[in-house]
Parts: structure tokens; sequence; C-alpha cells
């Protein structure tokens, strides 16, 4: 490692000051900015740590909308939003390992947008907002590739807000070593329509499936899928998989969501 200077406000004000230092970074779990500065592929002269911020960490519903806070723990989700949004809660309960659920954030996976994410995969299928400190973005807006957002330099996500679907389910295939989807599908049923957001399989990024949401507004029902399949092109192929592999393990993924939608 190397020296940074390191601050911890106890306000959104305080740290909207000192992410006002050009060489300044917000900190919140820090799953994935402290293993790239170890690997100094970052080095940030200055580390804000959000995590001081009360105010950013809480889960509640308003108006019908299920809305968390930035620095709320993927643990925290997983435990208190089971009543409200079950799909949800589950999902956070499945990221990584114990100690990736008690020190990452929701707010940093949203603003950080690793294509094998989970988080984005809800916030699009949900048809979240994002909230930051300067305005409110749709996800449909706020994500655009492989670990690019639409958030301005030095903008900082303090929240996300969630319509709460009539049925929902996550479904992923993982990678066992990192516990990454190699594809994951999040499928969402409301009253006007399907959403349907896949992560983990294209070489852009999360990324809804359009053709799989037309078929399941018509008739929500893993038969709805039958013949419907993406093509390969884009498709993440590595070690782990063929583009061609997680063309189809999405396809599963999502007929094994929407049955898992429908029992509840």
């Amino acid at each position: 490692m190397y020296n940074f200077e390191f601050v911890k406000p106890a306000t959104l004000e305080e740290a909207i000051t000192a992410l006002a230092d050009e060489e300044a970074q917000p900190l919140a779990g820090g799953q994935t900015l402290i293993p790239t500065m170890k690997q100094r592929l970052n080095a940030p002269g200055k580390l804000v740590s959000l995590l001081g911020i009360e105010a950013l960490n809480h889960v509640r519903m308003e108006d019908g909308q299920l809305v968390i806070g930035g620095t709320t723990p993927h643990v925290t989700v997983a435990e208190k939003a089971a009543a409200d949004f079950p799909a949800l809660a589950a999902l956070a309960g499945g990221i990584g390992d114990p100690a990736v659920r008690n020190r990452g954030t929701i707010g940093g996976s949203l603003a950080n947008n690793d294509p094998a994410a989970c988080y984005p995969a809800a916030a699009l299928a949900s048809g979240a907002t994002i909230l930051t400190d300067r305005r409110e973005v749709a996800a449909d807006d706020f994500f655009q590739g492989m670990f690019t957002t639409d958030l301005e330099e030095g903008e900082i996500v303090i929240g996300v807000r969630f319509p709460v679907p009539e049925a929902a389910s996550y479904q992923k295939f993982e990678q066992p070593a990192s516990r990454f989807p190699m594809a994951g599908v999040f499928v969402a049923r409301f009253a006007d329509g399907v959403r349907v957001a896949v992560t983990g399989a294209s070489e852009e990024g999360v990324f809804r499936w359009s053709e799989a949401e037309e078929a399941l507004s018509a008739d929500f029902a893993p038969e709805a899928l039958e013949g419907l399949s993406l093509p390969a092109d884009g498709m993440i192929g590595d070690l782990h998989g063929s583009p061609e592999y997680r063309a189809h393990l999405v396809a599963v993924m999502t007929r094994r969501a929407v049955s898992a939608a429908l029992a509840g």
C-alpha cells in the first residue's frame, strides 16, 4: 500500500466538501476499491469514507416503495427487506461470503457496476431510481456498460428507491470459486408488465432482455420462454464458459426465476 489521506465525515455535507478535492475518492464497503489500491491499479490521494454517515444506512418503506441508503450493507438488506421485497432480500443474502455481505454496500455495488454484480440486475428489473447527492437517475439510464455509470465526477450514490413488484425472483448460476454469477437473471412482474434483467453474462454488463419481457408480459409462465434464446455475440467467453454457454445459462436462469416467482 502507499500513503494517502483518510477522512471519515459524519454528515453528507462534510463528505461532499471533502470530495471536492480532485485527489479524493469515496469509500463505501471497499470490496473493489481496496484490492485495486493494493494492486496499484488505483491510487487516490484521499479516501473519503461514507460509513460514518448514519443517514445513509437504512431500509424503509416510503410511499409504497422500498428505499435503501447507499451505505447499507448487504447483510442488512437481506434482513430488513425480507418482509417487503423478499426477492431483493434473497439476492442480498446470496452475495459473496459473510465477510463480503457484512462490508459490501448497495451504493458501492451500484456505483462500481461490475459486469457480474447482482444488485444492478435487481435495480434494472425493478425499474429502480438511483439517488445521488445531486439528482435522481432511472436505472435504465444509470447503467451504461461495464464498470460505467451515469455518475459525474465526484457524484456519490446516497440511496436507491425500488418499486415493489407483484412477484419477483433472482436466480444465478455461480462460478464456485468467486461466487460471482456466470449468469444471473432478475425477473419482476408489475401490473403493467414484466421486466427481465441479466447480469454476469454480457461484455457490456447488465442489460434487459426485451424479448423475454414481451413474452412474459403476455403469459407469465416458464412455457412462454420456449424457443427464445439470446445470441452468443457479445457474451463473455473465458475459461469458465464460452459465450454460447453463457447465452444458454441466461435462458435457463430466466425460466427458473419465473418458476420461483410463481411459487412465491
